[in-house]
Parts: structure tokens; sequence; C-alpha cells
């Protein structure tokens, strides 16, 4: 019974901070898509980082996941979530899984995730909690991200969560007519998140501010794997 009312009182915990993290870091903000602060709300965060930094977990601030990759900054996950533009019927790719949270908050708010990371450990790790969450719309796959699913596409939206010297042509070409992909571009220490869209076979790019990503490794990235 202790156990138990234990339990309900650190769920309790975690659903303010997530409450606190999304009023204060996103809604006050630019973050105006309720859906994308509703996902942010419900998905749990702290089961993404690693326990010894746990209690860091709903800071507004990128965490170390081990295997030279990071978990990004909460306000980074939401703002390259918005600028997707989901409504929730879209087969959505993801490139670079890393924890899975970002995965997560994408399976919330789209039909269909396809989430695509090169080191083995990290995929295992994000698709068990993934399953553990019930989100059995999410399928993790290992491999090289910048080359994209093409079994998998066209995708309604590509969402790149490391830095790319530029815009692989593969995930142009796996971008759905009037899709969105949402990639940081730049050197592989600073990049700007660009938002490329397609209308009628041709690609269209904006670029909507500067962010720090790991590199982005593949064929088409920084680092040959």
């Amino acid at each position: 019974m202790g156990e138990h009312k234990q339990d309900d009182n650190l769920s309790e915990y975690y659903q303010s901070m997530r409450d606190s993290m999304v009023a204060e870091q996103m809604a006050s903000r630019d973050i105006t898509d309720t859906r994308v602060l509703e996902a942010m709300r419900r998905v749990p965060r702290h089961l993404f980082v690693p326990a010894s930094r746990r209690d860091r977990a709903y800071d507004d601030t990128p965490l170390l996941l081990g295997e030279g990759q990071t978990i990004s900054q909460p306000y980074i996950v939401a703002w390259m979530t918005q600028l997707l533009e989901l409504k929730g019927d879209e087969t959505v790719l993801e490139v670079g899984t890393g924890s899975g949270y970002q995965a997560a908050i994408l399976g919330v708010l789209a039909e269909r995730v396809y989430t695509i990371e090169r080191i083995e450990t990290l995929a295992q790790a994000a698709a068990g909690l993934l399953d553990d969450l019930g989100l059995d719309n999410v399928e993790v796959v290992v491999g090289d991200g910048s080359q994209g699913l093409p079994e998998h596409a066209p995708f309604g939206a590509i969402l790149v969560a490391a830095g790319s010297p530029g815009v692989p042509d593969a995930l142009v070409e796996q971008l759905a007519e009037g899709g969105r992909l949402v990639i940081p571009v730049g050197s592989s220490t600073m990049q700007m998140l660009t938002v490329v869209t397609k209308k009628d076979g041709r690609m269209r790019k904006r670029e909507v501010g500067s962010c720090v990503f790991v590199p982005l490794v593949g064929m088409y990235g920084w680092e040959k794997p």
C-alpha cells in the first residue's frame, strides 16, 4: 500500500514537472500548436534519459545519453515538431532516434512513425521503451538515416535530429508532395534549422533559426559510417 502511494506521488511529481516545462519553456515562448503542447505534457521525458540524469530531465537543456549522443533540449523538440505542422494522418520519418523521445512525441501526433538509428544499442533501448509506453505506431529501424527509408516512402513529414552539411537528395525524393522536411543544415558545430517543402516536385527552403546538433553520420552526412 505504501509503495503504491509512493508510485502515485512520483507520477504526480513528474506530471507537475512536465506541466511546468510546457508552461515555462514552450507556451511562454513561441510554441502555439496546442497538439504539440499536449504531446509534450503527455510523454514522460524522464524515462528517456539515463537514471543518473533523471533529476534534470525537464531542464531547458540537452542531456548526454552515451555513445556520443544527446537528447535534445525540450524546446527544440517542440519547435521542430511544430514546424512539421502535423494534422494526425501522416506517415512520418525521423532520422536519428537517439533516446526515442522525439519519436514518442511524433507517435502521439501522427498516424505512423518510422525512426532510424545507426547505433544498434540505442535503437534497441528506444524500441523497448516505446513498446512499454504502448506506442505501437512507431517502428525503430537500424541503419543509415541519411539515406532515409525508401521502402516506406513517401512521407508526409521528415524530421532530422542531426546536423547535416546539406539537404540529402534521398530525403527530398522520399518527401510526399506538399510534405515538410525539418533539418539542421550547416557546419558540424553550428547549423541553421531549415524547413524544406515540396511543391510540384520542386524543393523550397526556409531557414528559421540557429541550432546545434550532433553531426549526421552516413552516406549523405558529415561522416561516413
